[in-house]
């Protein structure tokens, strides 16, 4: 059974003409409307990523989630991701839990490194500890919801002795992610620990993906975990309208935008038409088309992975509110549903 939703990381329009920046209230109102949207169309997920930068609105996916869970009826709605590297695992456990029972027991907890850094010296974390914070503090948010009652020691954090934790989510637990870039270690630990994955595919060719999702299943199997609740996504950048040539034109500037702005704080090279191009093509990292387009990429990577769960990022540099509300319904009334129907035969 495959899933279908959307990822947003909450970009903020920015004007490189005159540095004037949306505000993040009114993105944030945008965003609400396009999640409703998402349910009303009948998509199966949302997940908000969490940012400390000006080019982002949301710096606390729950609190947007919260927002949302009385707007929607069906849909899961989760954080695509919670940066447990910086964070608190006992506050983000209770505050997902809140968003859990608002929701009617809709909420996941995505969680991640984060593909920036400045959470780590706003809430107090040295750099030098990246590997072994996420590391703890993943295994405290794994405890967190198999008990209730908790008493854990750790060395990032202080310990916890027979402390209760409250409120609990409505069915005693939640469904907690992983998301993963491209080291086999992440994987692997994921695979042993049972954890669904969530492989971001945000830039080069889909078949360097496909080696870790080997060591992914491989370390899943020797772990002796049943394929019955084996679960794997793909998140990859996408936006959708009514003819191809069309959509890939007038989103170039936007993504392109993003893309060198994100570049400046990395050295990346001016990003180039070309790459966008190849981005586009069966075996690139983009999904930005038609309707037929995208049920053929869609598929081809569905496939290609074996996956359970697709996730559209669809907001890389804010295209403005209208278009993604075109891109959300024709998602959900064309896409899916062909999607869906395909997979069934």
């Amino acid at each position: 059974m495959i899933e279908l939703g959307v990822g947003m990381f909450g970009d903020v329009q920015v004007n490189d003409k005159t540095g004037e920046i949306q505000s993040s209230g009114q993105r944030m109102q945008e965003i609400l409307e396009e999640i409703k949207l998402m349910d009303e169309v009948g998509l199966d997920f949302f997940g908000m990523g969490e940012h400390h930068r000006e080019d982002y609105a949301v710096s606390a996916p729950e609190i947007l989630l919260a927002a949302a869970a009385p707007l929607t009826k069906n849909i899961k709605l989760g954080s695509a991701v919670s940066v447990i590297s910086s964070a608190d695992p006992v506050k983000l456990y209770q505050d997902f839990s809140m968003v859990d029972l608002l929701s009617d027991g809709r909420a996941e907890i995505m969680a991640g490194r984060g593909s920036f850094i400045e959470s780590f010296p706003l809430f107090g974390n040295d750099l030098k500890n990246y590997d072994a914070l996420f590391d703890e503090k993943l295994r405290l948010l794994l405890e967190l919801n198999e008990k209730e009652e908790i008493t854990w020691t750790g060395k990032f954090r202080p310990s916890l002795n027979q402390q209760k934790i409250y409120p609990q989510p409505k069915n005693g637990k939640m469904p907690i992610w992983i998301a993963v870039g491209g080291t086999p270690q992440s994987v692997i630990r994921a695979g042993k620990l049972g954890l669904p994955v969530m492989f971001a595919i945000i830039g080069g060719t889909l078949d360097r993906f496909q080696p870790l999702l080997d060591y992914y299943r491989q370390a899943w199997q020797d772990s002796g975990h049943s394929m019955d609740d084996f679960q794997v996504g793909v998140h990859m950048h996408a936006l959708f309208g009514d003819d191809s040539d069309e959509i890939a034109d007038w989103y170039y500037p936007y993504y392109s935008a993003q893309m060198n702005r994100i570049g400046k704080t990395r050295n990346w090279p001016p990003y180039q038409r070309n790459q966008y191009d190849f981005g586009r093509a069966k075996f690139g990292h983009l999904i930005v088309g038609d309707p037929e387009y995208a049920i053929d990429k869609i598929l081809y990577t569905i496939e290609l992975f074996g996956l359970t769960r697709f996730s559209a990022h669809m907001d890389v540099g804010a295209p403005d509110h209208k278009q993604m509300m075109k891109a959300i319904e024709i998602y959900g009334d064309k896409i899916a549903p062909k999607v869906r129907e395909a997979l069934k035969k």
